[in-house]
């Protein structure tokens, strides 16, 4: 399987009259992204989870979320520029 978040956090510059600069991230970083996904994808599922049995909404469950959400978006801004 191709490492999508590798070629994702991967910065490429032009440069006029020379060969294109490819600058792959540092690994940590790339695991660092992963490990922020899978515990995305738990707390949607205890937020699911919490829906379901107990039938109302979890707004910490949702803060931590979108604040996950607002960390990778960050980095792969940051990583970009």
């Amino acid at each position: 399987m191709v490492d999508r978040i590798k070629r994702a956090l991967t910065r490429r510059r032009r440069v006029p009259g020379r060969p294109v600069i490819v600058e792959e991230p540092n690994e940590t970083l790339v695991y660092c992204v992963k490990f922020i996904m899978v515990m995305i994808v738990c707390l949607s599922a205890l937020e699911v989870a919490c829906m379901a049995f107990l039938g109302s909404w979890s707004s910490e469950v949702f803060s931590a979320i979108m604040g996950l959400v607002g960390i990778v978006t960050g980095i792969f801004v940051g990583q970009k520029t």
